[in-house]
C-alpha cells in the first residue's frame, strides 16, 4: 500500500478508480475494462509528472521525508553483494545514522558508507 503525501490525493484517487476497475475485470471476465484502466493510469502518470515538475520547497521537504522512500540498507541489499557492516565509533557506541561496511560490486571490493534516515 501506498502512502501518499496531501498534495498526491488526486493522484491517489486516480490510481485508485483504475485498480478499482482492474478488480471488476478480475472478478467479471465478461467485463474488458483494461482499456479504461490504460487511460486512468495514463493520466496518473501525466497528473504526476506535473505535480511533481513544480514542486514547492516545503514538498520537496516532505517528499525526501518520506515514509515509502528507500532506506540506505535497501540499497546495499540491491547494489552489493558480501556486504559486511562495520560499527562502532571507538567509544563503544554506534551511530545509527551513519551505515558503512565492506562489499562486492561487479566481483570488486569496496568500501560503502551511506546514510540512514530515521523511522
Amino acid at each position: 500500500m501506498t502512502n501518499y503525501l496531501e498534495f498526491e490525493r488526486p493522484l491517489a484517487e486516480i490510481e485508485g478508480k483504475a485498480e478499482e476497475l482492474r478488480a471488476m475485470g478480475r472478478d467479471n471476465e465478461d467485463m474488458d475494462v483494461e482499456a479504461e484502466a490504460k487511460a486512468l493510469d495514463q493520466k496518473a502518470s501525466d497528473m504526476l509528472g506535473e505535480l511533481y515538475g513544480k514542486l514547492t520547497p516545503w514538498r520537496k521537504c516532505q517528499v525526501a521525508r518520506h515514509a515509502d522512500r528507500p532506506h540506505c540498507k535497501d540499497y546495499i541489499q540491491e547494489l552489493f553483494q558480501e556486504y559486511t557492516p562495520l560499527a562502532g565509533d571507538r567509544n563503544f557506541a554506534d551511530d545509527h545514522s551513519i551505515m558503512g561496511g565492506l562489499a562486492r560490486l561487479r566481483d570488486r571490493p569496496v568500501m560503502v558508507i551511506g546514510h540512514e534516515k530515521g523511522p
